[in-house]
């Protein structure tokens, strides 16, 4: 209850900026959805819909889950619990105005509107990334120093780490709607894409774009640079504990409980990073191929990381079991 006051206020106070900023620069955008694809948008919807419903009710379900049960009050799944509470934010800034450009054609979005979607997008998904290295740091402090997991990981570190993470996300984002401020649009305000993105939106400028071009670069090298690095030297230190423990099973127990998290850092960084790449060097890569990786980037992972937890992790998946058999 609190995050979400905290976010709406937020919201509110970036929105009420924005407008006495940028009250005589305001074009309306028009976004296209995705190009090329025109005559079947309304039956890519069908699964976007479906998508977004799933990230919906299953990251509901999780920290439905994880709140009512003082047993998964442990790292592993307070993590898990910020995990969902991003997913939840990231969707639902992203499918709502997708799904209605192209089930409605609703193509137009205020330059306010637009400045903050894009703002909670980029800065849920850095905070997303976070929180995945703070999920990697629990594997190795589990995984490497069992004996120590408590005291390392207690309830007051958790919580700055989920307020690092936080503060992280807004502070390196909130750069991006003022540097667009300076930015001139004088020509077409037509976004070739079904949302609000950073590079979607500088394109459009017929004004100098170098800064915004080379802040928006510094912060994703920064970002998932960095992350992926802390997750990488995690996990080969996790690799190279559980190599040393004799016995099989106890192996498979170990590879078992990173496993679902290997999966979901895969579904979070491959495809962001594609998308990222081709907005910069892939230009020979079909448009419509890139706008609908890039959207299904921001709903797949919401969608699917409470599916994978809620298989690949026996806590999760009993509790979840025992409340759909008591409402049963």
């Amino acid at each position: 209850i609190i995050l979400v006051a905290f976010f709406s206020s937020f919201a509110k106070l970036l929105m009420m900026s924005l407008n006495s900023s940028w009250r005589l620069l305001q074009p309306s955008f028009f976004l296209m959805g995705i190009p090329g694809l025109e005559e079947s948008q309304h039956w890519i919807a069908l699964p976007l819909c479906v998508l977004y419903l799933l990230a919906v009710m299953g990251n509901v379900t999780i920290i439905f889950i994880i709140w009512a049960d003082p047993s998964l009050h442990q790292p592993m799944y307070l993590f898990l619990a910020m995990l969902s509470g991003i997913d939840l934010v990231l969707a639902s800034s992203t499918a709502p105005k997708t799904l209605a450009v192209l089930l409605v054609h609703a193509h137009e979005i205020g330059y306010t509107v637009c400045l903050t979607q894009m703002f909670f997008i980029h800065a849920f998904s850095s905070m997303e990334s976070g929180v995945l290295v703070a999920m990697a740091l629990d594997r190795y402090v589990a995984i490497c120093h069992p004996l120590h997991h408590s005291t390392i990981l207690h309830p007051g570190i958790i919580g700055r780490i989920g307020m690092a993470v936080l503060v992280r996300g807004l502070l390196l984002l909130l750069p991006f709607p003022i540097l667009l401020r300076r930015l001139i649009f004088c020509q077409t305000t037509v976004i070739g894409h079904a949302y609000c993105e950073h590079m979607a939106v500088v394109k459009l400028a017929c004004s100098e774009t170098t800064v915004n071009r080379a802040y928006g670069l510094a912060v994703a090298l920064l970002v998932v640079g960095l992350d992926v690095v802390a997750i990488g030297i995690s996990y080969a230190l996790i690799l190279q504990t559980v190599l040393k423990v004799p016995g099989g099973e106890a192996r498979h127990k170990a590879f078992s409980t990173c496993g679902s998290h290997v999966c979901v850092i895969l579904i979070f960084y491959v495809p962001g990073m594609f998308s990222f790449l081709t907005h910069r060097f892939g230009h020979h890569v079909p448009h419509h191929v890139h706008v609908l990786l890039a959207t299904l980037y921001l709903l797949v992972p919401p969608a699917l990381n409470p599916l994978v937890y809620g298989v690949k992790t026996r806590q999760v998946r009993q509790r979840v079991l025992t409340v759909f058999s008591l409402k049963g």
